[in-house]
């Protein structure tokens, strides 16, 4: 990957994986694997996991993004990764808007600082 930049990855609905897609995100690595997920109705809990573990494992992935409703099915695989990439960002989707409250990143950020650090 010397001299590439690194991919997105999608785990989002149609809506969401649509609109990246034709803003140019796709692609399918040398494996034939994309990177990209969409989530309907029925794909279980197990594949959206294991696609997301996949991705943090690819060394062309540089960001997740993931819709947060997505996220909070599999919150303890998100709040396990600690590295700072592939980063891991919380988006909304058409019909769930985002909540700062939920998002790990956040989260994680708040805790780092005090209120004392911004007076």
């Amino acid at each position: 990957m010397a001299g590439r930049g690194k991919l997105i990855a999608v785990i989002g609905d149609e809506d969401t994986c649509s609109g990246l897609l034709l803003g140019g995100v796709g692609e399918l690595n040398k494996n034939r694997k994309p990177n990209f997920l969409v989530v309907e109705k029925d794909t279980s809990i197990t594949e959206i996991e294991e696609t997301f573990k996949s991705f943090l494992s690819r060394d062309d992935i540089g960001i997740i993004l993931i819709n947060q409703f997505i996220a909070e099915m599999i919150r303890h695989a998100i709040d396990a990764h600690m590295l700072s990439i592939p980063a891991v960002l919380e988006i909304p989707s058409k019909e769930h808007p985002y909540d700062a409250s939920k998002d790990s990143i956040l989260r994680r950020a708040k805790g780092m600082f005090s209120a004392e650090d911004f007076w």
